[in-house]
């Protein structure tokens, strides 16, 4: 039987910052994926000829403000990011009348956007809205780097109510109240609360429900450093990770995933894989879905609890990867514009419309699209004088009530995404080579996301913070002993940070110093 100090469970990027923070401890680390290809939902393969195309994430804002990439000295090991700048664009009106909103890094830049859009009284409400909640949410950011426990969550949170310019109650109020109440109060323009409120979807949860107005706020982080993209696609990120992990000693197993998580007694005692070795440790690292995880343990009553109180929901949304001959035409932009996050949401009412149309579990009917054209900055993705595309959309139900099969109605749902780009974009659909569709089936059967849902856990406020997945599993740390959690089952939850991986292998060093 094998035997090392740790065992990682999934190769995804959480699990893989775990992974060398644990080997920088001097421990021997295994990370153990059953896939074939590393990096779970950050990876990156060819889908057409000579394109590199991701398999889930494409744009990196999060882990660009954590310093692990530099703490961890990823360059060195191949990882080089391009600033996206601007980082976002919506444009608004019929193509002939197109107008359009740009967010640069730099504020004046954007406000200026703004004023030549919506007024000089909006462009100032903005400067002011993105001073404050910036501020704000520099320590807001800090609690998502730390454990979530009562005392530390308290501690950052009052940093956010100093940071403040309201007081406490307000404070808590503003934090409490929907995304879009918040841009009420603020905006005049209904074309600058849609950008907003698009973006700030983008966690999950629309802004017209309790306690998204942070997810608004956050977006004023992107004014202090830019999203990033990793040269050569997503998967630059892990494959930098798992080079690190290797310089540090560590190993990475492919294909051979784990079977079951073996115990004795209250004690985990290593892994078996899926080709029947055994692989021993005392400490064991899940990056996998959290009810992957108890399902491999098999605990009974842990699962039997997570199954019905964990909220995975009802998917997300759905990407369609292109590969065109041209960029799309937008009447009003230039050719800075190509870095950014593409926001093609019309109007409020529209993003209201699709999601009331995924609670009802029907596609939409005009979905809200994020469009990303990244071969624009980075030409190593795509074949010279193409294009790489990535269409990001919202709201689709993994589970459909209108008896359709998502294998049956994929094109169709594309066609709609691409229509949508159609509209802000005359000629777009013309352009197109190359598609590839992952619908939320698709999702969960490639990338091991549970109905489709690329946060693991829904994103809603009972299950932040001490909450995610269950107040019994937060802190990252398990009833068993020796078996811990990350990835974005846990806190601070989805999306390209690495956060959680950090601040895991912090609890596992701390728990090990404890047994010695």
């Amino acid at each position: 039987m094998a035997q090392r100090d740790v065992v990682v469970v999934g190769s995804g990027h959480n699990a893989l910052v775990a992974a060398c923070y644990l080997a920088r401890e001097g421990l021997d680390v295994e990370v153990v994926e059953k896939d074939t290809v590393l990096g779970g939902a950050v990876s990156t393969v060819e889908r057409f000829p000579g394109y590199a195309v991701d398999r889930g994430s494409s744009a990196h804002i999060m882990v660009r403000h954590t310093g692990i990439v530099e703490d961890l000295r990823l360059a060195e090991c191949g990882l080089t990011y391009l600033d996206m700048d601007p980082w976002g664009f919506a444009p608004f009106g019929p193509p002939e009348e197109q107008q359009a909103i740009t967010f640069s890094v730099d504020l004046a830049t954007t406000c200026a956007s703004i004023a030549a859009v919506c007024g000089e009284q909006d462009a100032e409400a903005y400067r002011a809205f993105a001073t404050d909640w910036g501020a704000r949410n520099e320590a807001v950011f800090a609690a998502f780097q730390d454990v979530p426990t009562a005392g530390r969550l308290g501690r950052h949170l009052w940093g956010a109510g100093k940071a403040a310019s309201v007081g406490g109650l307000e404070m808590s109020r503003q934090f409490l109240q929907p995304g879009d109440q918040l841009l009420d109060e603020h905006f005049t323009d209904e074309r600058l609360k849609t950008a907003l409120s698009w973006l700030g979807a983008q966690s999950g949860p629309p802004t017209h429900e309790v306690a998204t107005a942070d997810l608004v706020g956050w977006s004023a982080l992107m004014h202090k450093v830019p999203p990033g993209r990793a040269v050569g696609g997503s998967g630059s990120l892990t494959r930098a990770l798992a080079e690190r992990l290797r310089r540090l000693g560590g190993t990475v197993r492919l294909g051979d995933g784990v079977e079951s998580i073996t115990r004795s007694g209250d004690r985990v005692t290593g892994v078996r894989t899926d080709s029947g070795e055994q692989v021993g440790a005392r400490t064991v690292v899940a990056g996998c879905h959290v009810l992957t995880t108890l399902e491999l343990l098999g605990d009974q009553a842990l699962l039997a609890r997570a199954t019905t109180a964990v909220r995975v929901g009802n998917g997300l949304g759905m990407v369609v990867r292109l590969g065109t001959t041209a960029l799309p035409g937008y009447p009003a932009a230039d050719d800075a514009t190509y870095s950014s996050m593409q926001l093609l949401a019309p109007t409020r009412q529209h993003v209201r419309r699709a999601y009331g149309e995924f609670t009802a579990g029907r596609t939409p009917t005009e979905p809200a699209v994020l469009l990303m054209t990244f071969s624009a900055i980075d030409p190593s993705i795509a074949p010279t004088g193409r294009h790489n595309i990535s269409a990001w959309a919202q709201w689709h139900p993994y589970e459909l009530s209108t008896g359709e099969r998502w294998d049956d109605i994929a094109t169709r749902e594309a066609d709609k995404i691409v229509a949508q780009v159609e509209k802000a974009a005359p000629g777009f659909t013309d352009s197109i080579e190359h598609m590839h569709v992952q619908t939320p089936l698709d999702i969960e059967r490639e990338l091991g996301l549970r109905r489709g849902n690329v946060m693991h856990v829904e994103m809603g406020l009972d299950s932040m913070f001490s909450y995610r997945p269950l107040p019994e599993l937060a802190g990252y740390r398990t009833p068993v002993r020796g078996l811990f959690l990350t990835g974005a089952s846990t806190h601070p939850g989805g999306g390209v940070f690495g956060a959680s991986g950090r601040t895991a292998a912090r609890v596992v060093m701390s728990a090990r110093r404890s047994w010695r």
